[in-house]
């Protein structure tokens, strides 16, 4: 089972925001980092847009077992059919997601503190520079880079 751990946030709420990705194999090595830009949205969208970010890497490879760790209470009750998705704008995420999740097959979501989750948080800071770097009107950045070894999370 891949663990796929995803942050997203936003300066601003809503202003440059962004997410990052980081998915890592049963023995715990890196496998990728992904990580994107939104010119302008909220910490909650970009927390979902890493989420499905992360979903569409498990997908494309095959995964049918995945557990999925955030440090986003809302975006992990929600998935989990805790918290009902109340918000207009989040609801489209959140019917890709489920729909995303039925095509992997098995998907656990847990929740972590922010220390469990350095590596995604990093790379979702990396995001938002970039987005704070683009200009109004461009399309998301999507960039998935090498996995490097890091240590155990």
């Amino acid at each position: 089972m891949i663990t796929i751990y995803t942050d997203g946030g936003s300066r601003g709420n809503p202003g440059p925001a962004g997410y990052g990705v980081h998915i890592v194999s049963p023995d715990g090595s890196a496998l990728a980092e992904i990580k994107g830009a939104l010119p302008r949205a909220t910490n909650n969208v970009a927390e979902y847009e890493g989420l499905l970010a992360g979903l569409r890497w498990a997908i494309e490879r095959g995964e049918t077992q995945v557990r999925v760790r955030s440090d986003s209470e809302l975006l992990v009750r929600q998935m989990r059919g805790e918290y009902r998705v109340k918000n207009p704008g989040l609801q489209p995420l959140y019917e890709e997601a489920r729909r995303l999740v039925a095509r992997i097959g098995r998907v656990t979501f847990e929740h972590v503190r922010r220390e469990q989750n350095r590596e995604a948080d990093r790379l979702a800071n990396v995001a938002m520079d970039e987005a704070a770097a683009l200009r109004e009107g461009q399309v998301a950045v999507d960039q998935e880079t090498p996995a490097r070894t890091l240590p155990e999370l």
